[in-house]
């Protein structure tokens, strides 16, 4: 038998280990392209997710909509089961006869209307009354001059002179009552400021500049600060309050507007960082989830249930996941069941009470098992630190926060000063943001901070049901004992 040929063994030998290279560079390829197959088609799902949010399902405001704004087919709140329009018992506001007219203009027939007989006034046997309400014509502005004047003493010969009503302070100036007004235009109607003076002058010839409009909201927000510091004191100190930030452009730079309120009261201050919370805070705050809430000490919590029947909704509409519609049914019904509760004047019977949580931690229970069934997420390449957290799916975030925060979540069922949304800090909010639009960011710090503290006040004295007029021209020592707080 002839020996082997070491040769031929050695070749094939290394065209085999050639081949196994092969395959697994081959198999490294392919485990690379369906990694990066899996990425992609998570991120289209993302982009496809984006595309498909709008101010009725996500936090985004309704401007972002554009004009291809969603027909609204269906509401976040509940049907109450009533009429649409004005509710029994609502006073209305039609308007009414007065029985003392300003002036009354009689007015008689010429001729008669049967055989063309002349009438005089003479003859009238009734009449009926018809009453228009308008404007009186405007009227040339009222010009009082104050003449303080020197008195000399026949006993020692000291000449004293009388002293200003408080206010006076300038040769020539305008008063409080167009002041109040400018302030009342440029900081709740938000007119800005070459507006506002177009119509004082067309409307009252009162001629303003730009500068003369900035000086007196200076003075205004000066003289109101101690009240500001009033009302922030007593939100902090409040037993339920509600807080929210937004977006400022001040300077050419985005800062942020901090809002602090309860029904009775509001506050508003700004500050370059938005982290930047409001001191001294106790009680319950009612925010929208933002983290930084949560470092507070000393606070409960209470979350905005619209964010998460909005996020809900998204999770209906976008992803299909059927978790969310029942979670997003039971705290309507929630909602509803509170409310009815609060105007009979009594809490939730703890029968239903405990219902609504085991339907809950069911309803979670349910979503949690469907999302650990599902493939895991790969890392988008180039995203994300590298042995990082594994990146969940969004209805699994927000199924963990459900889970995590269940007594911030619920906390409006046992507690009925608690509501069910964060609305009154957004609402409170949004006329800021609309402030913006109108009439751009602003051009200081100090003009924002002005702002702040006059709208503080104006915002304020709408909730306590104060002439916003009279308010501007108030004492503020007088207006802070004034302050009801329930």
């Amino acid at each position: 038998m002839a020996p082997p040929d070491d040769t031929s063994s050695r070749d094939e030998g290394a065209a085999a280990a050639s081949g196994d290279a092969v395959i697994e560079a081959l198999q490294a390829e392919i485990a690379l392209l369906r990694a990066e197959n899996a990425a992609l088609a998570g991120r289209l799902m993302e982009l496809e997710r984006q595309l498909g949010l709008n101010s009725g399902n996500s936090g985004k405001p309704p401007s972002s909509d554009g004009l291809k704004k969603p027909a609204r087919v269906s509401s976040l709140r509940e049907r109450s089961g009533k009429k649409t329009g004005g509710q029994k018992g609502h006073p209305g506001e039609t308007l009414r006869r007065t029985q003392t007219p300003d002036a009354t203009i009689d007015h008689y027939p010429q001729i008669c209307m049967a055989c063309g007989e002349p009438l005089t006034a003479a003859m009238a046997t009734d009449h009926v009354a018809r009453q228009v309400f308008d404007l009186p014509e405007p009227q040339p502005l009222i010009i009082t001059e104050h003449r303080a004047y020197g008195c000399l003493c026949a006993a020692c010969g000291t000449q004293t002179r009388a002293a200003f009503p408080d206010g006076v302070v300038a040769p020539v100036q305008y008063g409080k009552r167009i002041g109040a007004f400018v302030l009342y235009l440029l900081h709740y109607q938000l007119l800005p400021e070459k507006r506002l003076a177009a119509l004082m002058a067309d409307l009252f010839g009162v001629h303003l500049v730009t500068a003369t409009i900035a000086r007196i909201s200076q003075d205004c927000a000066e003289r109101f600060q101690g009240f500001a510091d009033a009302v922030r004191d007593r939100v902090a100190a409040a037993p339920v309050k509600h807080m929210d930030e937004t977006g400022f452009r001040i300077g050419g730079k985005t800062q942020w507007l901090h809002i602090a309120s309860t029904i009775w009261l509001t506050f508003y201050r700004v500050s370059p960082k938005r982290g930047s919370l409001l001191a001294h805070v106790t009680g319950i705050v009612v925010h929208d989830h933002w983290k930084p809430y949560y470092t507070l000490t000393g606070v409960l919590h209470a979350l905005c249930n619209a964010h998460h029947l909005r996020e809900l909704k998204a999770l209906v509409e976008i992803e299909k996941e059927d978790w969310a519609r029942r979670m997003q049914r039971l705290l309507r019904c929630a909602c509803h069941a509170t409310n009815l509760a609060r105007e009979q004047g009594v809490p939730l019977k703890p029968g239903l009470l405990a219902l609504i949580e085991r339907c809950y931690d069911a309803i979670l229970a349910d979503g949690l098992a469907f999302h650990q069934a599902q493939p895991a997420l790969l890392r988008a390449v180039g995203k994300g630190k590298a042995g990082g957290r594994q990146p969940r799916r969004v209805g699994h975030n927000l199924l963990l926060r459900l889970s995590v925060r269940k007594p911030d979540v619920l906390r409006f069922l046992t507690n009925p000063r608690v509501p069910f949304t964060n609305n009154l800090a957004e609402r409170d909010g949004r006329m800021m943001k609309l402030r913006q639009k109108i009439s751009g960011g602003f051009r200081s710090d100090d003009g924002a901070k002005d702002f702040a503290a006059v709208r503080s006040v104006l915002s304020t004295a709408r909730k306590q049901g104060w002439d916003i007029l009279q308010t501007l021209i108030g004492d503020p020592v007088r207006l802070i004992a004034e302050l009801r707080l329930r």
